[in-house]
């Protein structure tokens, strides 16, 4: 079963993570990805780097893959890599991801739909992906943001989101923590994200610690956008299910089961 973590190092990188690690200015991207590089080679591993070639060294320049070459989307590409990885007869793929800003993708949400394929890929397959982001090119906002859809975190400085929403069956997404005012926008854009790819959501909700007015306005919103889709909430308390039918989302036009 796979569970939020924290790891002191790229070391402790198991099969099936998805890994956000923040880099301080400090960190020297190299020399994180050779040690990589070297963990992928002692236990049998595939390595794909992706970002711009000239941030790799020279020596493992073959495992690069730009992002801005690619022939479709990168979730075709690390799926073309893991069945290669297969073939060949390695353990596992394992990606280092060093992600680059991109403010269109930003505003259209194209970097969450990425984060969220990749979350699901290295679910399903077993695959390794650590995704890197530089404290000095992200804001703490959009960082707190990115940490709600890792299930594991690896950093100098700390994030610590106040819910994560990360898969753990093959039709199945984890919520955890609590989902308040702070949160709430993210949490809709989460599902509206997840809505506008899969015609039924599933969200396994036994360990989410509280969930307040407005985040079930924000699920409440998600789901009357795509009326043709539908969310179903695993493991709601009481307590949630009768605050959701007493605030009257529980009508015809939005899509949302709430099961015991």
């Amino acid at each position: 079963m796979r569970a939020p973590r924290v790891l002191p190092t790229l070391d402790e990188v198991d099969t099936g993570d998805h890994v956000c690690q923040v880099l301080a200015p400090s960190d020297d991207a190299i020399d994180r990805s050779r040690a990589f590089v070297a963990d992928g080679a002692l236990h049998g591993d595939k390595v794909l780097i992706v970002g711009p070639a000239p941030q790799a060294a020279s020596e493992f320049a073959q495992l690069v893959l730009d992002p801005a070459r690619l022939n479709g989307s990168l979730l075709s590409a690390v799926r073309r890599e893991a069945a290669t990885a297969d073939r060949e007869g390695f353990r596992s793929l394992r990606v280092l991801h060093h992600v680059m800003p991109d403010y269109r993708a930003q505003r259209n949400g194209e970097w969450l739909r990425s984060e969220l394929d990749l979350e699901e890929f290295a679910a399903d397959t077993g695959a390794m992906v650590v995704c890197a982001y530089s404290d000095g090119d992200w804001d703490l906002a959009t960082l707190q943001q990115i940490s709600c859809v890792h299930p594991h975190h690896l950093g100098s400085r700390p994030v610590s989101p106040a819910f994560r929403v990360y898969r753990t069956e093959q039709e199945g997404w984890t919520v955890t923590g609590t989902v308040d005012s702070d949160g709430a926008v993210t949490f809709g854009t989460i599902l509206g994200t997840l809505l506008a790819h899969t015609p039924t959501v599933r969200l396994l909700c036994d360990n989410l610690e509280f969930f307040d007015a407005s985040g079930m306005s924000a699920l409440a919103d998600a789901a009357r956008c795509l009326p043709d889709r539908k969310v179903i909430l695993h493991g709601t308390n009481e307590t949630v299910r009768l605050a959701w039918k007493l605030s009257g989302f529980a009508v015809p036009d939005i899509p949302v089961v709430m099961a015991p």
